[in-house]
């Protein structure tokens, strides 16, 4: 490819902004009725302009962290709309899937349930056939003792230190809890590699708010599993526009010395 084949790059927010949204939703119609265009040219150039140019996370990774911030949120039109965005970007059905079930030990089933009716629905109109392939690796049997392989080298037993105080039988029952179902039953799972479930869990964290106390352990744990230092800060900058400032500074302030 010669010089002046290839592309011209953006030379404004605006255009940056623009041909980032095109990746996403297709090219926008820019003469189309907007009842509020002043606060939706903001959005557009802050999300698509400032946030997608800054750090190193490809289209995919953003908008998996998208989806999970907005699972979180529960603001289930945009959902829908980035569900339909992250597979224009190659995010796979399962991948997009596997983002979302592995929130339920994050958020409840409520709302997981509701994500996952809304990605549901994108992958009919999409014509991708439900269900998808089956990702489960373990059965009652071995999920303990599979999702402890998994949780014990990024967290030791430090939740099960802490709750070794509790009354019986819940000293017990509540780290085997997290063993089971948050390890056992979805960090086993195919989709996803490890790295990514903990980049996308910090992003949850982020998103619900006051987990100070999970964050850090969580930071570590994505570098502990490949990510680096500018990975992490680049994935919660990139969570800035959908949960606000004060919620996404409060977890790079409890990220930021790992």
């Amino acid at each position: 490819m010669t010089a002046g084949d290839r592309p011209q790059e953006p030379s404004s927010r605006r255009e940056q902004a623009e041909a980032t949204y095109a990746r996403l939703f297709g090219p926008r119609d820019q003469g189309a009725h907007e009842d509020d265009p002043e606060l939706m040219e903001i959005l557009r150039r802050f999300i698509f302009g400032d946030v997608f140019g800054t750090g190193v996370l490809d289209d995919q990774t953003r908008e998996l962290i998208t989806v999970t911030v907005l699972t979180c949120l529960q603001t289930l039109p945009q959902l829908r709309a980035h569900a339909a965005g992250a597979l224009a970007t190659g995010v796979t059905p399962v991948q997009l899937r596997e983002a979302v079930y592995q929130l339920a030990p994050f958020i409840g089933f409520p709302r997981t349930l509701n994500a996952v009716s809304t990605i549901n629905a994108v992958f009919t109109e999409h014509g991708i056939a439900l269900p998808l392939p089956e990702q489960g690796t373990v059965d009652d049997a071995a999920r303990y003792q599979r999702g402890l392989a998994l949780q014990a080298p990024l967290y030791g037993t430090e939740i099960k230190d802490d709750l070794a105080d509790l009354p019986e039988p819940f000293n017990e029952a509540i780290p085997r809890f997290l063993t089971e179902f948050c390890f056992g039953d979805f960090y086993t799972r195919g989709g996803l590699t490890l790295a990514q479930r903990e980049l996308l869990v910090l992003c949850a964290l982020a998103a619900i708010g006051d987990t100070a106390a999970q964050l850090g352990p969580h930071g570590r744990a994505c570098l502990q599993t490949g990510s680096s230092k500018t990975v992490v800060i680049a994935a919660l900058v990139q969570c800035f526009p959908y949960v606000g400032f004060p919620r996404a500074a409060a977890a790079i302030r409890a990220v930021r010395h790992l």
